[in-house]
């Protein structure tokens, strides 16, 4: 099964296994992970905003103007940043690696 690396606001990672088809946010939330989700992955918040490791930032799909609208929202904007809801685990990104923004 693919994996994927959350590194958490206090600065530990967290290796977990990342079943094809979920989002990033639906992983979290399968392995306890910190990440909101107010909306529960409808694209009308940026709770569950996440900084993508530079290496994994290029693989991704780009963002819809949804998503880029979304995340003009979101606190600690940065350039990787993207919506957990919206990266949808696939073979390639098997050992994607996210970082949660640190929030206040």
């Amino acid at each position: 099964m693919p994996k994927m690396s959350f590194f958490e606001r206090d600065g530990s990672v967290r290796e977990v296994e990342a079943p094809l088809g979920l989002s990033v946010l639906e992983i979290a939330h399968r392995h306890g992970v910190d990440l909101e989700g107010a909306c529960e992955g409808s694209l009308a918040c940026a709770t569950c905003h996440v900084v993508v490791d530079p290496a994994w930032a290029e693989k991704l799909q780009p963002p819809t103007e949804d998503e880029e609208d979304m995340l003009d929202l979101a606190f600690a904007l940065e350039k990787t940043s993207r919506l957990g809801c919206q990266i949808v685990m696939t073979e390639a990104l098997d050992g994607l690696v996210v970082r949660l923004p640190r929030t206040g």
